[in-house]
């Protein structure tokens, strides 16, 4: 490894995945103002949309997941372009 390139301030971190609610604690320098309770410790607090225990791949289930609500933005956006049917 080269020297003087990695980060030195690694800490515990906790991660919490959004769609599922489930969290996990690893090291990372990530930079946050949040924290969370974890078996009677407080950790800062990433949240994530998808993670290894909501990923389709990893659990072999398709599951769609829109937190964002991107889908209802795209279809209210585009909904002045949808043909009309016109019956005759």
């Amino acid at each position: 490894m080269r020297k003087g390139i990695h980060p030195e301030n690694y800490r515990i971190v906790a991660f919490k995945d959004m769609s599922n609610e489930d969290v996990f604690l690893t090291k990372s320098t990530a930079q946050t103002k949040e924290t969370l309770e974890v078996d009677g410790q407080e950790y800062p607090l990433i949240k994530l949309e998808i993670s290894r225990s909501s990923h389709p791949f990893y659990t072999g289930k398709t599951k769609l997941v829109d937190s964002a609500g991107r889908i209802d933005k795209f279809k209210s956006k585009y909904k002045k372009f949808k043909k009309e049917d016109k019956k005759a």
